[in-house]
């Protein structure tokens, strides 16, 4: 509602009144919110929450905190590693195989982060590559986790969905684990099997009413063949191993994932800081709760006001999705010919009429945790007040940087 974004807006710009721009906020009402409504919709199974939406260990260990939550996805090695020294937790899995040879020597060498600690794994080559950096004789056993590739294919070479691991079958599945278990210091624990085109893929894009039935169609036709697979995945796999876990799904498809019986665990990150992607999905859309300002700093002509920056582009396909959107006040848009800018952006709209220079326009991210690469520090917004919280950035620590 209007009155409702009016308010927002007031708020925001006065918990942040004392700091310069850009500036970066997190509203902790809607964070929480946000993390409850994923707890109900897990319906009973533990959510692992996916770091590389936070990036921010202050949100991470206030996520960690509520019922419901448990154990972090890392996205790298020296991430995972970092994150358990520090304290945030002492159960992570590390999303993507690794080849950083020093943290698996760090990992090999110190037995309370190798009993914390899943690496990914999809081929025997990764296991080579571990085994390079340290005997398995003189090692704990290192925790592994297998990636069970979740997209579709129904006929032919047609593949839909992300190029992840070559482990598709329940055969492959099989023999893979059974490799494993013939390699002395491993330890397979783990099934991961990630629904990128169903979690990550909205089915109600705005504007695109064709596109949005074909996605809709594609999920409802993949989602039954991926239960069945990832069920005879997991019981060929149990043959080798006595796993711990099966991890499943993302922010998009908690509910669908949770009623998998073949998972004991599901993932979510992204909605608890709400961006824009997870506008175009239909059975739940998360509360805006991730927001930066910039500054107004020229009124060029009627019905335009130009910020400073403004470029805070997401990664994946270049396309307008990807784009930061312009929240409050509402009615603002980009300039066709020049969108989000790289020094400095205009805005066109009726709003923008009544911005003057050293106002704020805030904006939301297209994804979630990519804001943090932009900022040293988040201000958690409780109330009327903020408290600052560092980013991973803000630590020093830009881990595919």
């Amino acid at each position: 509602m209007l009155t409702d974004r009016i308010a927002l807006r007031r708020r925001l710009d006065k918990a942040t009144d004392h700091l310069e721009t850009p500036v970066a906020a997190v509203d902790l009402a809607a964070f929480d919110d946000n993390a409850d409504h994923l707890t109900r919709r897990a319906a009973g199974k533990p959510i692992r929450v996916a770091s590389k939406s936070v990036r921010c260990r202050a949100l991470l260990e206030r996520v960690l905190a509520r019922p419901g939550w448990h154990g972090v996805m890392a996205y790298t090695l020296p991430e995972a590693i970092w994150l358990v020294r520090t304290g945030v937790t002492d159960d992570v899995l590390v999303a993507y195989p690794t080849a950083d040879r020093t943290a698996l020597r760090e990992l090999a060498a110190d037995p309370a982060l190798a009993a914390a600690i899943a690496i990914m794994v999809d081929h025997p080559a990764q296991l080579d590559l571990v085994d390079q950096t340290s005997a398995p004789a003189g090692r704990p056993p290192i925790r592994l986790c297998m990636d069970v590739d979740a997209s579709w294919r129904p006929a032919g070479p047609l593949h839909i969905g992300v190029r992840r691991s070559p482990v598709h079958s329940a055969g492959q599945a099989g023999a893979l684990a059974r490799k494993i278990s013939e390699r002395p210091g491993f330890q397979l624990v783990g099934v991961m099997s990630y629904e990128a085109h169903i979690a990550g893929v909205g089915d109600d894009p705005p504007g695109r009413a064709v596109y949005a039935r074909a996605i809709r169609l594609m999920q409802k036709k993949a989602l039954p063949e991926l239960l069945g697979r990832r069920a005879a995945a997991v019981r060929a796999i149990r043959e080798h191993a006595d796993l711990e876990f099966v991890n499943g799904g993302g922010t998009g498809s908690v509910a669908a994932t949770s009623a998998d019986p073949s998972v004991t665990e599901v993932t979510a990150g992204s909605g608890l800081y709400g961006p824009t992607l997870f506008d175009a999905y239909r059975s739940w859309r998360p509360s805006p709760a991730a927001f930066f300002a910039l500054s107004v700093v020229r009124r060029p002509a009627p019905r335009m006001a130009t910020v400073l920056g403004g470029g805070w582009i997401a990664s994946g396909p270049a396309e307008r999705s990807r784009l930061p959107t312009p929240f409050l006040p509402e009615g603002l848009g980009f300039k066709s010919d020049e969108g989000a800018g790289e020094v400095q952006t205009p805005l066109l709209g009726p709003a923008a009429d009544e911005l003057r220079p050293g106002d704020r326009v805030w904006f939301r991210h297209a994804k979630a945790g990519e804001l943090c690469e932009r900022v040293n520090e988040l201000q958690l917004i409780d109330g009327g007040t903020a408290t600052p919280a560092l980013t991973y950035r803000g630590e020093g620590r830009a881990f595919l940087g």
